[in-house]
């Protein structure tokens, strides 16, 4: 099968949906299938043999007068699509997701001549675009991880002020998702839990979307063996976004003895963003370690094995990343008991714990049932890696997804063409 693989920030530093690319692409290589990847900046690392196709732009969201004119070519905003993406960012919109879409529309008649592609497979950009791609003839199937009203809402609960409503409901293109989600070939999501998300704000049946859960590279995350142990909890994630819960674990903290330490994993974060700010309020003092740098692959890898118990307290994951990553390395989770985390811990408690979102002293309490014993800790390690190798493979994830592209192709063959 040609696989047009679509993700509008490619690179796996931008969080899930750069390793998702980038591990679909590979397996779907592996298999034999022709897959392209169509990607905006930052652009994803590939094996050597995927094409990649970028759909440039001038990368001016974020970036504060004057510095966005101090570039080689300025002239280059006075070209349309750059000119608007220049003038909505500065209102506080992300102009991104559409304006890929967009240019992407102009240049796809020419890589449909050129390659000829049985399916495009848009990793959540959901942009006006896809409507003009399927309507010359190509089914189009889009992963949504999970609605980005999830992430509105969790802006929300941390500051309802008219004023960050205004900004909030700005920013996120969730018109533009809504509209477009409805009228695709199909939709998949990478969990139960999302496809109920899915349901209640896309208003598309549960029953139409197919779950495909994410995979966890096993080969790459793995335990290390003889790895000195420097941290009791370890947090991996951006901890400025909201949903990742950092406060209850942070809070949970001074409810846990003054012996027990932390290491937050986060390259971005700044001297006064929120880490910082809540360390102060809660006096912790050098129980907790900032790693601030961003890290390649193997370096995450040894920073898992540094640590006794992976913490995820999240309010809400579409998948969860930090958990799989965690337990396919060895280590017992203690999690939120929601969004898709339960999912992937599982609740048996053989994997990890799971606990009430928000509740710090439920969190210290099951950290501190697990510190206690750490042959069982050892054990709940193992049974973390065997529950991923078991439920958790790219290959697998690959295979199912090509099973939807098939679906998707034989309904657009039977549908009637237009008179």
């Amino acid at each position: 099968m040609r696989i047009a693989l679509l993700t509008y920030r490619g690179n796996m530093y931008c969080g899930g949906q750069g390793i998702y690319a980038a591990h679909l692409a590979r397996e779907w290589q592996r298999a034999g299938h022709d897959v392209h990847v169509i990607a905006g900046p930052p652009l994803p690392a590939l094996e050597p043999d995927i094409p990649l196709h970028v759909i440039s732009n001038e990368n001016v969201f974020g970036v504060q007068h004057p510095e966005w004119a101090r570039r080689p070519d300025p002239l280059k905003l006075l070209q349309p699509l750059n000119l608007w993406e220049l003038g909505v960012s500065r209102f506080g919109m992300f102009p991104e997701m559409q304006t890929f879409g967009l240019r992407l529309l102009l240049r796809w008649k020419r890589l449909q001549r050129e390659h000829r592609f049985d399916v495009v497979f848009d990793n959540q950009s959901l942009t006006w675009g896809l409507l003009g791609i399927q309507a010359s003839g190509v089914p189009v199937v889009s992963c949504i991880h999970h609605p980005l009203h999830i992430d509105r809402e969790a802006d929300y609960a941390i500051d309802p002020s008219l004023p960050m409503k205004l900004k909030r409901t700005l920013y996120f293109p969730l018109f533009m998702q809504e509209v477009v989600a409805r009228r695709l070939a199909r939709i998949v999501t990478v969990s139960e839990s999302s496809r109920g998300e899915i349901e209640r704000y896309f208003g598309i049946p549960a029953k139409e979307v197919a779950v495909v859960h994410n995979g966890t590279d096993l080969e790459t995350f793995r335990p290390i063996p003889d790895t000195p142990l420097e941290t009791d909890l370890l947090f991996v994630g951006r901890s400025d976004d909201r949903k990742k819960g950092i406060g209850t674990l942070l809070e949970a903290m001074t409810h846990l003895p003054e012996h027990v330490t932390l290491k937050i994993v986060d390259g971005r974060i700044e001297p006064r963003s929120l880490v910082p700010r809540l360390l102060r309020r809660y006096r912790l003092g050098e129980r907790v370690v900032l790693n601030r740098r961003m890290l390649t692959i193997p370096e995450l890898v040894a920073e898992y094995s540094t640590a006794r118990i992976a913490v995820v307290p999240s309010f809400f994951e579409g998948f969860g990343f930090p958990a799989s990553e965690a337990m396919a390395c060895g280590r017992p989770v203690v999690a939120n008991a929601a969004g898709a985390l339960p999912e992937v811990v599982g609740s048996d408690g053989e994997a990890g714990r799971l606990v009430a979102p928000r509740d710090a002293p439920g969190l210290a309490a099951a950290i501190q049932e697990i510190l206690a014993d750490p042959g069982r800790a050892e054990r709940m390690g193992r049974a973390a890696r065997a529950r991923v190798a078991r439920l958790f493979r790219w290959s697998h994830a690959a295979r199912e997804l090509v099973d939807v592209f098939e679906e998707a192709r034989r309904a657009a063959h039977r549908r009637p063409r237009a008179a």
